[in-house]
């Protein structure tokens, strides 16, 4: 929905009467207040709202750096002309039944903790998959993962695969492209975010409380040594920064638990030559193309907790200067085009 602000209604009256603006069939100027009531009304929900044009006057080079670049700023878009509402028709009943989900592992160096993802993991729809990634491990983890395939595919659906790429994000787009189930699940094998917690995040998605349901770290308490000092500044800092250029609020956006229907990932991944292949880690990959179809993305909080086998994969000031640029990027793509 587009609709102009109550701030220029006499600015463009008078241009009208001036006939330096064409006239148009306005008839009602309304309120965010407004739009919101509406569409809760019929039965809608609002996503996100964006602001656009502080100087609808053409001066060159002027005119273009403002509306581009000034009319984002916190106190300027106040004053701008017209907004932009995304909302979504609420759903219920948007699964059959209890569907099923495909939960995606990406494992590197995580040889023994894929015996106890198996007997952690929580059952919630009636045929679930477990989709094990190994990742180019130094030590026995692709091992460890067949022989848990041999020992539990009689209790359980389990696909194993090895990753041709590198990085998270290369794994978890080669589990989802060989997933089969309604809803797609992402568990990091160093379980620091619990394996038990996963039906929180299913409960959420099939009670239409959004479509994106990503997980939080940064509400409940914490182990205390589950994350450093500098990492949870960092977060903070990407969190705020996201949260400005997509348009929805996040507490946590690198957290790596995140849930969508395999419906939605098959969208976004057909529509992924927008941004281009460039994350890493697969978290930005999925959120930016979520926040580029509207979807309703909610944060979940979990317990996070201290990793007990091996070494995180994530190099703090090389990753942080990559999620920097990544930053630079999404302004430029998302807020910017």
């Amino acid at each position: 929905m587009i609709y102009y602000s109550n701030l220029w209604k006499p600015l463009l009256t008078l241009a009208s009467l001036l006939r330096i603006r064409r006239k148009t069939p306005e008839k009602n100027w309304v309120a965010h207040e407004d739009i919101e009531n509406i569409l809760h009304l019929a039965n809608f929900q609002l996503i996100c709202r964006q602001s656009r044009c502080v100087l609808p006057i053409w001066i060159p080079l002027v005119s273009n750096f403002i509306n581009t670049y000034v009319s984002h700023l916190p106190f300027v878009k106040s004053f701008t002309m017209f907004h932009i509402a995304v909302a979504r028709p609420i759903f219920k009943g948007r699964f059959k039944d209890k569907p099923s989900v495909s939960i995606v592992v990406p494992a590197r160096n995580e040889e023994k903790n894929i015996e106890n993802i198996m007997k952690r993991i929580p059952k919630m729809g009636d045929k679930d998959e477990i989709i094990f990634v190994e990742g180019h491990s130094k030590d026995s983890t692709w091992e460890k993962i067949k022989e848990v395939k041999e020992h539990y595919s009689h209790e359980q659906q389990i696909i194993i695969a090895r990753q041709e790429g590198k990085g998270k994000g290369d794994a978890v787009r080669k589990g989802f492209s060989i997933a089969t189930k309604d809803i797609l699940m992402i568990l990091d094998a160093d379980m620091t975010v619990p394996p038990e917690e996963l039906p929180k995040f299913y409960n959420a998605i099939i009670n239409d409380s959004g479509e994106f349901i990503n997980g939080s770290r940064l509400v409940y308490p914490m182990d205390k040594r589950a994350m450093r000092f500098a990492n949870m500044i960092g977060n903070k800092f990407f969190a705020q920064a996201f949260s400005f250029i997509l348009g929805q609020r996040f507490k946590d956006t690198l957290c790596g638990t995140k849930v969508l229907s395999r419906d939605n990932y098959q969208k976004i991944a057909k529509n992924r030559s927008f941004f281009g292949d460039f994350d890493p880690f697969g978290d930005f990959d999925l959120l930016f193309g979520a926040s580029r179809m509207g979807l309703k993305i909610v944060e979940l909080p979990i317990t996070y907790r201290e990793r007990v086998y091996g070494k995180t994969n994530i190099a703090r000031w090389r990753h942080g200067f990559i999620l920097f640029k990544m930053l630079i990027f999404a302004i430029r793509k998302i807020k910017l085009y």
